[in-house]
């Protein structure tokens, strides 16, 4: 006869097939192999770092390894992801950005502690004043020309229609001041070489302007993210009047399709190849002298295949003046743009998100942006 122990060990196993369970009940990575015996959940290794963190509210057991009590088989049994979802996520707000596996560390802790340590989406009055439509405080911004950061008040008022921040504290004006129209927000740790690294864009003058912030509290940097998504969500609700929330909701915020270096050429393609930092946002593509520059050299927008725009492997037979030896050719209706990446991988996968990007049909309001667009050199 199987011992208790195995008995224990066989059933909270087989909880896992149970629908709902075989996803991780935080950031929906398949195959949880964790659980938290105090909330009833079954979490992936990386959340289950987390839960270990708030050791008050969540106890964590491996699955496969850990022994297990039966009335902690038979609590995980009563609930289970689905039934905690319901608990813990009944009142999120659709702005309200719920982080997956991918996404970086800070956003996925804000998380978990937003719904078992604060209790935000049980009770209304747990919500943050991220929801407020108004927002002051300061964040370390990097300093455009000499890269050091700098405390900088920032205020975000949706009454206005925008964000801004001073570069002193009594300050009447605002060094800028980014639309809620245009701004979008993502969070980029290594890039920024900080946890809680936020890359903030916005359009100035039809071109994107970066700021790059961060906030020692993990918290205050998720909340200044929501605080922009919720001011983005409530412009576009009066933008779109009728819209539902499931078409709005993902032009909140966006992560950038890819970035990474390739080497370009001008525009006469007769100058040497300079290594870039590229990257794919939507349909610009921007290149920078350094991954941190506050403004691209240069963005191209990438059309449909309708409105003439391909991409092939390889460079025209004439070109000279490459070094990596793996090219790409855009061509647009107006010229064509030369690329050259370092490694035959780094080509695969810059071809595969721009083709994706071509095969996409452009949507009205993109015609406007592609003939607003001035191709820079």
């Amino acid at each position: 006869m199987a011992s208790e122990e195995e008995t224990n060990k066989r059933r909270v196993r087989e909880l896992l097939d149970r629908p709902g369970n075989e996803c991780c009940s935080d950031c929906l990575a398949p195959g949880p192999e964790w659980a938290s015996f105090t909330l009833g959940v079954f979490i992936c290794q990386s959340c289950s770092g987390i839960h270990r963190s708030i050791p008050q509210i969540s106890r964590v057991k491996s699955v496969f390894i850990d022994p297990w009590e039966k009335s902690e088989v038979e609590l995980m049994a009563s609930i289970g992801n689905s039934s905690a979802k319901g608990k813990y996520e009944q009142m999120v707000p659709a702005f309200y950005y719920s982080p997956t596996h991918t996404d970086c560390q800070v956003l996925r802790e804000q998380w978990i502690r937003a719904k078992y340590e604060r209790n935000e989406f049980i009770y209304l009055e747990r919500q943050e004043p991220y929801s407020a439509g108004y927002r002051e405080g300061f964040l370390w911004k990097r300093g455009r020309d000499n890269g050091q950061f700098l405390s900088r008040k920032f205020i975000l008022s949706e009454r206005e229609g925008a964000m801004k921040y001073f570069n002193k504290h009594d300050a009447r004006e605002p060094k800028a001041l980014m639309k809620i129209q245009t701004i979008n927000a993502t969070f980029q740790p290594n890039k920024i070489g900080h946890p809680h690294g936020l890359q903030i864009t916005y359009l100035k003058d039809n071109s994107t302007r970066n700021i790059f912030v961060y906030h020692e509290d993990g918290k205050e940097i998720v909340d200044w993210f929501n605080g922009i998504r919720a001011a983005r969500f409530h412009y576009l609700q009066v933008a779109f009047p009728g819209a539902p929330d499931t078409e709005l909701v993902p032009k909140l915020t966006r992560n950038y399709i890819k970035e990474g270096y390739m080497e370009k050429t001008g525009p006469k393609q007769t100058e040497g190849f300079k290594k870039r930092w590229f990257t794919l946002d939507d349909r610009r593509l921007m290149y920078f002298k350094d991954p941190l520059d506050a403004y691209a050299r240069g963005e191209v927008f990438i059309g449909s295949k309708e409105s003439g725009y391909t991409v092939v492997p390889g460079l025209p037979p004439s070109t000279q003046g490459y070094h990596w030896q793996f090219g790409i050719t855009i061509v647009t209706p107006d010229r064509k743009f030369l690329f050259a990446c370092e490694t035959e991988a780094d080509q695969k996968e810059w071809m595969a998100v721009f083709q994706s990007v071509i095969n996409r049909p452009m949507l009205p309001q993109e015609y406007a942006v592609e003939a607003r667009f001035k191709h820079k050199p």
